[in-house]
């Protein structure tokens, strides 16, 4: 099985080059790559990428994913975020092929306090969230198709909170974290298992081709998950200024973004776990392996 992978040095990226490889060929391209296209900005080379190598699946971990940026640059959001994947849609239609892509919950206006079901109504609050549920829609055309949408992704590669929280926990002797944004940290690693999962279910049953919510088990807040990072590095022997107990919860209110944040990221991974008989991890547990990497290093 031939599978071409945009995105390949972002988180997700980078995890789906390891998940993937045991299914087959792996061709991986990033916005730099030389001699295939990779650039999102340029949707009508990726399609001609997608022509060229011919894949059985695509599998694109590529995004605009600078929230507040997105604000005030929407025609580059939104070329990245749906028009490069309507373009992917289409190439992978004419060649039959699978195309994955990523979404996230930033769809839902963040209402309620029940997780959200793949049925529900959406609502983005951003530009982020319109052209990601763009892109999810314009996916969804390409008849063999799987879109993931997921919530609060890390990884120990590149950016993260728990790593800004201990940067500032080495700095600060307080901080102020907000305490109304609920949701699960999903690791990049268990995405991209579950990726590879799904990927080879299809298969044999395309039947289970559609829109899934795929996130770590549990919930927990911004302020909750900062004090969760602060004392197990204290445990780990890290020397913090910064003590879990002088964590501030504040509220969203309390620290205004150019781009609004759902208070309600939970998502309902029911459909997920059934269709492809699989038990999720509480968030915790991810957590602690990721972080205790970041502790090693």
């Amino acid at each position: 099985m031939k599978i071409l992978l945009f995105g390949k040095n972002g988180q997700v990226g980078w995890e789906l080059q390891r998940s993937l490889a045991p299914l087959g060929e792996v061709v991986a391209l990033d916005f730099d790559s030389d001699g295939l296209c990779g650039d999102f900005t340029r949707p009508d080379e990726l399609a001609e990428t997608v022509r060229r190598v011919a894949p059985r699946v695509i599998v694109n971990a590529a995004a605009h994913t600078a929230v507040d940026k997105a604000e005030s640059e929407p025609d580059l959001a939104r070329r990245i975020n749906a028009r490069s994947p309507a373009a992917l849609a289409g190439a992978a239609e004419e060649l039959g092929a699978w195309l994955v892509h990523y979404s996230t919950d930033y769809v839902f206006d963040g209402s309620g306090d029940k997780p959200r079901a793949e049925t529900d109504p959406t609502g983005p609050l951003s530009v982020y969230g319109r052209t990601k549920l763009e892109g999810e829609q314009a996916v969804a055309r390409c008849a063999k198709h799987l879109v993931f949408r997921t919530s609060w992704v890390y990884a120990a590669r590149g950016a993260n909170f728990a790593k800004a929280v201990l940067r500032l926990a080495a700095e600060r002797d307080t901080l102020r974290v907000v305490s109304d944004q609920i949701g699960a940290p999903t690791g990049a690693d268990l995405l991209a298992d579950v990726t590879a999962h799904a990927i080879r279910a299809v298969q044999d049953k395309p039947e289970l081709a559609g829109l899934y919510h795929l996130a770590a088990a549990g919930e927990t807040s911004w302020h909750a998950y900062a004090r969760f990072v602060v004392e197990r590095a204290r445990r780990a022997g890290r020397p913090l200024r910064l003590a879990a107990d002088r964590i501030e919860a504040i509220p969203t209110s309390a620290y205004p973004t150019p781009a609004r944040r759902p208070l309600n990221s939970r998502l309902d991974t029911g459909k997920l776990r059934q269709a492809f008989g699989l038990c999720l991890p509480d968030w915790r547990a991810g957590a602690r392996r990721t972080l205790d990497e970041l502790l090693e290093q």
